[in-house]
């Protein structure tokens, strides 16, 4: 896995992480990012999904209503919301790498109050493996690492490679609360 803490603290970009990646680095990449979530997960019960851990400092400023703004995630919540990011960074880098200048955002997220079972999750993560590797297969034998976009101004810049990359950043984000809601969500069930 790629260290982003760097990019994280200002110094560096994605796009300097990105520079030497080939295509099939941001693959092994991809699959190494979701495999990390597997593997936190790889004890989680149907409760553990739905788990409501204490998180005093949760604030999301992008919810879908202001009665979800300060709510703690559970399990389900971070997967659905990780690997929308992710497969949001596979289509827009697919455009860039095509040539096609990119602006706003292609997202969806699956609800996450419809995902109630560690199968779900589970299946929720392979289809997510499955989306992206896709869109690489949109990518042609010779990518425009010239055409670029700037969804974020403090990341500037960034070609396919760096767009993928933010998803995956993202993702990587949320691990340490991945492992604390598992953490929590084993101590209450006495694990």
């Amino acid at each position: 896995m790629l260290d982003y803490s760097g990019v994280a603290t200002g110094q560096s970009t994605l796009a300097d992480l990105a520079q030497d990646l080939t295509v099939d680095d941001l693959r092994t990449l991809s699959d190494e990012m979701v495999d990390t979530i597997l593997s936190i997960i790889e004890d989680a019960t149907d409760a553990d999904v739905v788990f409501e851990p204490q998180d005093p400092d949760a604030n999301d400023t992008f919810s879908a209503s202001a009665d979800e703004a300060n709510i703690a995630w559970t399990l389900g919540h971070v997967v659905v919301h990780t690997t929308a990011s992710s497969e949001e960074g596979a289509a827009l880098a697919s455009s860039l790498a095509r040539g096609v200048p990119v602006e706003g955002r292609s997202r969806y997220e699956t609800l996450w109050t419809d995902v109630t079972t560690i199968e779900q999750v589970r299946e929720r993560l392979e289809e997510s493996r499955r989306i992206r590797k896709a869109f690489f297969d949109t990518w042609p034998n010779q990518p425009h690492f010239d055409v670029t976009s700037t969804p974020i101004p403090r990341f500037g810049p960034m070609d396919a490679r760096a767009r993928f990359l933010l998803g995956l950043f993202h993702e990587d984000s949320h691990l340490e609360q991945l492992r604390e809601i598992m953490r929590q969500a084993r101590a209450a069930r006495g694990a």
